[in-house]
């Protein structure tokens, strides 16, 4: 037994390891290397493809006017553009706002979702969306999101590579200011964009495809039948399915929007335990497809694997935090030494992972936002709270898995539209 248990915290210490390993390249890379983003920008003076973009909406009042009215604002010509808002079952103003733009330009259009059918998730919602779409490429932005006036020229530069399926750009958090915990979502996308999408793009990994401010090719999701409804992380999902189909998702830094974070310990809790069990979701999913993979080489394939593991992360933290505690007051202290020879590697995993430290600690001095790096030893909070986060996600998914029930309830992120100044 006492094997077993040095065995196991010896294999989570490896696994802590690697991904140790993983935020020192990506941080290093986004630091040092950046060799430099094809400029595909230099196509959009020629390069127009027809766009659609889709605004999956829900209870979204206080945050859908300024979006529509920025959409009208945007440089691309609007012969090339329809907007379609699919007002998914609100029982608030938001489809009475979205028909207000619809009236005034001729490039909107409202989709109302019934009780009956809405309400199920941004999946179900964006498929709707997709039967009413005529563009070649398809932008996403959430209701309370706020972009550059240029930023589908830059999005869709980058489709001028038939190779390219799908486009990302930068989410930027607009209401930091607002309380401790937007602050802190601020430093996770900092870190989570920064420095990890950059690098990923950088050193020809998978970039990851963030279900907003972003775009992919209209016949490639009809190629797959839309998105998966089953999934809650159907951005993560998608992720994995151009990249299995020989496509690749480049990701653009100079491409920003601006959103709304959550604002309150419990919206983050929700927030975070959509994301964690949906990405959980797709490890089961594309596990195996990917490591059977013909299109990916092998360093696709092992960012991948990390990819789908990350939030499995800190639940193994959590477990080897109980392991060390049992084998610190069980086993002979002359287990103790070569244990206590680790711990310097295990106490900074536990709380460099999870693009908490390091990376945050990067992108904040690229973004030379040197004040709100004081905050970053708050992030220990969170980093603990996401453990909890993660656990319970994992017990929930395989709670599901044993009841046989496929369908799961999607989370949704309430927005005030409240305060929007930077920090």
């Amino acid at each position: 037994m006492v094997v077993i248990l040095y065995v196991t915290f010896i294999l989570l210490v490896v696994i802590m390891l690697f991904y140790l390993v993983r935020h020192y390249v990506f941080s290093l890379t986004a630091l040092y290397r950046q060799k430099g983003q094809p400029n595909y920008t230099l196509h959009a003076l020629s390069y127009r493809p027809t766009v659609s973009i889709l605004i999956p909406a829900r209870n979204e009042e206080a945050v859908v006017g300024a979006l529509l009215q920025r959409i009208t604002e945007l440089t691309y010509p609007k012969d090339k553009l329809d907007v379609i808002v699919i007002d998914d079952a609100s029982t608030d103003n938001t489809g009475r706002i979205a028909e207000g733009f619809a009236q005034a330009y001729n490039y909107f259009k409202v989709i109302h979702r019934g009780l009956n059918d809405g309400g199920k998730g941004k999946p179900a919602a964006l498929n709707d969306g997709l039967k009413q779409a005529k563009g070649e490429i398809i932008i996403c932005f959430d209701a309370d999101y706020y972009p550059q006036i240029d930023v589908l020229e830059k999005l869709t530069a980058y489709f001028v590579d038939p190779e390219v399926a799908v486009v990302q750009g930068r989410v930027t958090v607009l209401n930091e200011r607002a309380t401790w915990v937007s602050r802190l979502a601020a430093l996770e996308r900092i870190a989570g964009y920064r420095v990890d999408q950059l690098a990923r793009d950088d050193l020809g990994l998978i970039p990851q495809f963030g279900g907003t401010m972003g775009g992919f090719r209209r016949d490639i999701i009809e190629f797959f039948g839309g998105f998966d409804t089953k999934m809650l992380t159907e951005d993560t999902d998608l992720t994995f399915r151009v990249y299995l189909a020989g496509y690749k998702i480049r990701y653009l830094n100079d491409a920003e929007c601006y959103e709304e974070a959550v604002e309150d310990w419990r919206a983050y809790w929700r927030q975070r335990h959509r994301w964690a069990k949906g990405h959980m979701q797709c490890f089961f999913k594309h596990l195996v497809p990917l490591l059977r993979s013909g299109n990916l080489q092998f360093r696709e394939k092992l960012d991948g694997l990390l990819l789908l593991n990350v939030y499995f992360v800190p639940v193994l933290v959590g477990l080897s935090w109980l392991l060390g505690a049992i084998i610190f007051f069980l086993l002979p202290t002359t287990w103790l030494e070569p244990i206590g020879t680790l711990l310097p590697i295990f106490v900074y995993s536990s709380v460099g992972n999870f693009a908490l430290f390091f990376e945050v600690g990067v992108g904040t001095y690229l973004d030379k936002r040197m004040r709100i790096s004081w905050l970053i030893p708050l992030l220990l909070f969170s980093y603990v709270l996401n453990t909890l986060i993660c656990t319970k996600a994992l017990l929930d998914l395989a709670f599901s898995k044993i009841v046989g029930k496929n369908e799961h309830k999607w989370a949704k992120t309430d927005h005030n539209g409240g305060e929007t100044e930077w920090f």
